[in-house]
C-alpha cells in the first residue's frame, strides 16, 4: 500500500501509459481521477484497468478487497473540464510528446489546481525545463518517467529541471517507493537516463554494420551468446520500431549539439524512408511473422585443419586459462603448436588484440598477414568464438581458422577486420557513455547500473561491466579505437580515464569539492 503525503493523483491521458500509472496508484490504495478527451477511451482504460486487477486477484497478488477499492477510487472525466484537480496532490500528464502542447495543459492546471499540488510529466525525451519555463511555480514541476507496461517494468525516472525543488523530487522518489517501484533521480539531460544510456547499444552495432564488419544476424548472435543480451540490438531495433529508436537518436545527438557519441546512422535513417520499421511493419532487420528457423544461422564449417600453430604474444594478456584452452584446442584436433619465437612458412597465426584490428596485430608484429587471424578473448572460449580476417588473409587460412576453433561443436563467427571485433567495441561504447552520464552528475553511479539493468534488461549495469572486464581494459579499446579510425565517438570518458590512472572503481563517486 503507498505510503507517502499524496492520497489523490489526477492522470492526464488515457493512452496505454495514463491507464498504466492510473491502475498502479489504484491497486495502491490511491484515488485517482482520469482524464481524456476521448470518452471511448477513457471506457476502454476503466476496462483495461479493472481488467488487470481482477487478474491480479485471481492470480493471488492482490487482495478482493483492495481490488474493490480501487474500482470505487476511479473517476473519469472529460478533458475539456480539469476542475476535478483542484483536489489532486499530483498531476500526471501521459499525453502526446509534443512541448507547446504540454506546457499549454500545465498553464490551464496552475488555474485549477491547488498551491501544494505538484505537476508532474511522463515525457521520455522533452525537457522538464522547457515543459516549466511557461509555469508560474516551475518549483513545483518534475518529470515522473515511466515505462512500458507501466504495472509490470519497476524503473522509474525521477527527473528534476532547472528549478525543481529538491523536496519534489523528494516526495516523488517516496511515493514511487511507497507504489512497489524503483526511483532513480536523474539530471534534466537529454534522454535523462534510460535513454540516453541506451544509445551506445544500438549506435555502435549500426556502426559496425555500416562498416561491413559482418551481418545484422551475426552481430546479433555474438552479443547474445558471447555476452548475454537477452535480444541483439537488430532485433531491438524491429521490436520498438526503428523509427522510434532512430528519432530518440537524433533527438539526443542534436540536444547535444552534434556530440560524435550519439552520432545517428544514415543506415537507420535510410531504412526508416523506406519504411522497414520491424515487427510493426512485418519487415525491417528481420521479415515478421519471423520464421523459427531465421534465428539459425547457417555456416558450412570447413574440414581443413592446419599443419601447425603459432601463437602470437598477444595471447598471453588473456591469461593461463585462454592461452592453455588454444593449446588443447590443437592437441585434441591433432594440430601442433609451435614454440618458436617466429611462427614457420604455413603456421596458422592467431593473434588475440584488444581494440586493435587484424591487420594492425599482423604489420606491427612484422608477420605474413595472409596467414594471420584475430581470435577475441574478452569471453574466454568457453562457449561462442569469434575470429578475425583482415583483407589480406587467404581464404585457406580463413578456413583453416574456422575449422579449427570450430573443432568439438563450438560455433564460430568470422568477422571482416574491425578493431575490438564486436564485443569488445560494443561494451567498452556502453561502458564509456555510462562513465559519461557519471562525469555530467547526470546520474548516481548506483543508478545508472540500476536504471540500465531494470528499464533496458542488460545482463550488468554498464559500470559493474566496466569493473569486471578491468577499466583499464576498457580504455585501451577506447584508444586503440580512437587512434585507428580516428573518430572522436571513442574518446575516453575523463571519468573513466582519471579512476584508471588512479586505480578506482567505476562505481566510485569519489570525492568532490565542498560548494560555498
Amino acid at each position: 500500500m503507498a505510503d507517502s503525503q499524496i492520497k489523490q493523483v489526477a492522470v492526464i491521458g488515457a493512452g496505454a501509459m495514463g491507464r498504466g500509472i492510473a491502475q498502479l496508484m489504484l491497486q495502491s490504495g490511491l484515488s485517482v481521477a482520469l482524464f481524456d478527451l476521448n470518452r471511448d477511451m477513457l471506457s476502454d482504460a476503466q476496462t483495461t484497468v479493472f481488467s488487470m486487477l481482477d487478474k491480479l486477484v485471481a492470480k493471488g497478488k492482490l487482495s478482493e478487497q483492495i481490488a474493490a477499492d480501487a474500482r470505487h477510487n476511479l473517476s473519469l472525466h472529460s478533458a475539456d473540464d480539469f476542475s476535478p484537480c483542484s483536489r489532486a496532490d499530483l498531476v500526471v500528464e501521459a499525453i502526446v510528446e509534443r512541448l507547446e502542447v504540454k506546457q499549454t495543459l500545465f498553464t490551464s492546471l496552475e488555474a485549477i489546481v491547488s498551491e501544494n499540488c505538484i505537476l508532474a510529466s511522463n515525457t521520455s525525451s522533452l525537457s522538464v525545463t522547457g515543459i516549466a519555463s511557461v509555469c508560474e511555480h516551475p518549483e513545483r514541476v518534475a518529470g515522473l518517467h515511466f515505462f512500458n507496461p507501466v504495472p509490470i517494468m519497476k524503473l522509474v525516472e525521477v527527473i528534476g529541471g532547472q528549478r525543481t525543488a529538491p523536496a519534489v523530487t523528494d516526495t516523488l522518489s517516496k511515493l514511487v517507493t511507497s507504489v512497489g517501484h524503483v526511483p532513480v533521480v536523474v539530471a534534466d539531460m537529454p534522454g535523462f537516463l534510460v535513454n540516453h544510456a541506451g544509445r551506445a547499444y544500438s549506435t555502435e552495432a549500426l556502426q559496425l554494420l555500416l562498416e561491413s564488419v559482418t551481418t545484422t544476424r551475426e552481430i546479433d548472435r555474438i552479443l547474445k551468446a558471447q555476452v548475454g543480451f537477452k535480444m541483439g540490438p537488430f532485433e531491438l531495433f524491429d521490436l520498438t520500431g526503428l523509427d522510434v529508436s532512430h528519432a530518440v537518436t537524433e533527438s539526443v545527438f542534436n540536444q547535444y549539439y552534434h556530440e560524435p557519441r550519439y552520432r545517428p546512422s544514415p543506415l537507420a535513417a535510410k531504412r526508416v524512408e523506406a519504411n522497414l520499421l520491424g515487427r510493426k511493419t512485418k519487415e525491417g532487420f528481420y521479415t515478421y511473422p519471423r520464421d523459427t528457423n531465421d534465428a539459425v544461422v547457417r555456416t558450412d564449417v570447413p574440414d581443413t585443419l592446419p599443419n601447425s600453430v603459432w601463437l602470437d604474444p598477444s595471447c598471453q594478456q588473456w591469461g593461463e586459462e585462454f592461452v592453455a584452452t588454444l593449446h588443447t584446442l590443437c592437441d585434441k584436433a591433432g594440430v601442433s603448436v609451435e614454440t618458436t619465437d617466429t611462427p614457420s612458412s604455413d603456421a596458422l597465426c592467431l593473434c588475440a588484440p584488444l581494440g586493435k584490428d587484424t591487420t594492425t596485430s599482423a604489420t606491427d608484429a612484422g608477420l605474413d598477414a595472409t596467414k594471420v587471424i584475430a581470435v577475441d578473448g574478452l569471453f574466454g572460449l568457453s562457449a561462442h568464438r569469434v575470429v578475425m580476417i583482415s583483407p589480406a588473409t587467404s581464404a585457406e587460412y580463413r578456413d583453416y581458422a574456422h575449422a579449427l576453433l570450430s573443432h568439438g561443436g563450438y560455433p564460430v563467427s568470422v568477422l571482416n577486420d574491425s578493431p575490438g571485433f564486436v564485443s569488445q567495441r560494443v561494451l567498452a561504447a556502453m561502458v564509456n557513455l555510462a562513465c559519461e552520464i557519471a562525469q555530467q552528475g547526470i546520474a548516481q553511479p548506483a543508478d545508472i547500473d540500476k536504471a540500465v539493468t531494470l528499464g533496458l534488461g542488460y545482463p550488468k549495469g554498464p559500470l559493474a561491466w566496466g569493473n569486471e572486464l578491468g577499466p583499464q581494459r576498457v580504455l585501451t579499446v577506447l584508444e586503440n579505437l580512437q587512434q585507428l579510425t580516428g573518430d572522436m565517438r571513442y574518446r575516453p570518458s575523463q571519468y573513466l580515464r582519471r579512476r584508471v590512472a588512479l586505480g578506482m572503481s567505476l562505481s566510485d563517486t569519489g570525492t568532490r569539492a565542498s560548494q560555498a
